[in-house]
């Protein structure tokens, strides 16, 4: 295949990212030029997601994207919308491949001499048979890397279908993501940020079955000792699972960065309930008074969800009053959407969708206002941050340990370095202004 070109796009959350890049590399290993969605190409490759609302418009968006830059293009859909309705993408015009949840890594395997067909022609295991792991990084960037530790989950929460895109939860071998992990800090990374769709439950399913070799802690001390990497941080992690231990290692840590993401979905046992989570908002607020005594300048962002079936104006106040209580850092907040062969498709209780839009809107204001919070409770404190590499406007922004969002003025020698810095206003647009300290940078 020396001569031909092929692009992707990933659709949905960082473990997606850190999987395309890997399926990229098989390309490139075998011959083909990665180029731009944008550009002409061979081959596009489309990483869907399942959680968007409106999967199969945004697929077809894509789709037609890149037919928009090449007809004749050979088109492969995968990923998680792939593995829940193949049959269903494999009909859309243009579309040509569509792979499952364990045939996506092996993408090269499927291509024949790229020849268009009228109908996608579809592999997909049954679910039950993804029992396997896959490890996979991102490094589409040069400051940090998304790095797989975990897939799968065995949660059975109403609302969610990631179980029937994804499988039983499974994790890579510790001595594998040491491994990446170093090879990631060989290549002037300073960030890497563990994914997965359950992380906190590693270590299950290690060597193929249920044992715990491994538990996420030992992960975690393992990768302390990686040298090269400047931060580790860890993207979403259950309340449930996120132990003292972790939270104690994390604050005596010159690597884990105080930063911790921590799935609420809903300030009601009510509701928590009725999504069948494995916690009641009193274990949340122990977690977040855990993280905030041992590390009192650590960022908390919270996953919400509204508008789930059942969910009353007083459930929502009380998540909102809840929320507003907490000392937190920001929300994500998410607009409850109907997903065919869940528990919550036949619940009782449809919550309109103007509704549900409202009271999005209103915790998306709370987030602004506990960001600023946050933020103005950072202002004066010494803090390193790590600069990104592109120019937006003239600017130049990185996060620091404890993700402020700070800003300067564009200069291309800070891009993928490590500043210590003073915080010290809060800017028009949100982002923090600072005076550089004279200490060594890296």
């Amino acid at each position: 295949m020396n001569g031909k070109s092929v692009a992707f796009h990933t659709l949905g959350c960082k473990l997606n990212f850190a999987e395309t890049s890997t399926i990229a590399r098989d390309f490139t290993d075998k011959g083909y030029e990665k180029v731009e969605f944008g550009e002409s190409a061979d081959v596009y490759v489309i990483n869907t997601c399942s959680v968007t609302q409106n999967a199969d418009k945004e697929c077809r968006s894509i789709v037609n994207k890149a037919m928009r830059s090449n007809p004749d293009a050979f088109v492969v859909i995968v990923g998680c919308y792939a593995q829940l309705q193949p049959e269903e993408i494999a009909a859309i015009p243009g579309v040509d491949l569509v792979l499952g949840a364990t045939e996506k890594f092996k993408v090269t395997d499927y291509l024949n001499d790229l020849t268009k067909s009228d109908m996608g022609e579809v592999h997909s295991c049954e679910i039950d048979e993804a029992d396997t792991f896959v490890g996979s990084y991102s490094i589409g960037e040069r400051t940090r890397a998304f790095l797989k530790v975990q897939d799968g989950c065995d949660y059975k929460c109403t609302y969610c279908t990631i179980p029937r895109a994804r499988g039983i939860s499974r994790s890579d071998t510790l001595e594998n993501v040491v491994r990446q992990a170093e090879e990631i800090s060989q290549q002037d990374i300073k960030e890497i940020v563990l994914t997965g769709v359950n992380i906190g439950d590693y270590g299950k399913g290690e060597h193929g079955n249920k044992r715990h070799e491994h538990t996420f802690l030992e992960l975690v001390k393992e990768l302390d000792k990686v040298e090269g990497i400047d931060r580790l941080r860890i993207s979403s992690i259950e309340p449930n699972l996120l132990k003292d231990e972790t939270i104690a290692f994390v604050s005596q840590s010159d690597r884990f960065v105080p930063h911790f993401h921590v799935p609420l979905q809903s300030g009601s046992n009510d509701m928590l309930k009725r999504m069948k989570r494995r916690y009641l908002r009193e274990l949340y607020v122990d977690r977040v008074d855990s993280i905030k005594t041992a590390m009192p300048h650590a960022c908390i962002g919270v996953d919400v969800i509204v508008g789930f079936p059942g969910e009353t104006e007083e459930h929502f106040m009380e998540t909102y009053n809840f929320l507003k209580e907490l000392p937190i850092s920001y929300l994500h907040v998410f607009t409850y959407s109907e997903r065919p062969n869940t528990e919550a498709w036949d619940m009782d209780g449809v919550v309109p969708m103007s509704e549900r839009k409202r009271r999005n809107k209103m915790l998306r204001v709370l987030s602004a206002k506990k960001r600023r919070a946050f933020y103005e409770s950072q202002l004066g404190s010494e803090r390193r941050v790590l600069f990104e590499g592109e120019n937006k406007a003239g600017w130049i922004h990185g996060f620091t340990e404890n993700y402020v969002k700070v800003k300067t003025h564009w200069n291309p020698e800070l891009v993928n370095t490590v500043q210590h810095i003073k915080l010290t206003e809060i800017d028009d647009d949100g982002a923090v202004r600072f005076e550089p300290l004279e200490i060594p940078v890296s």
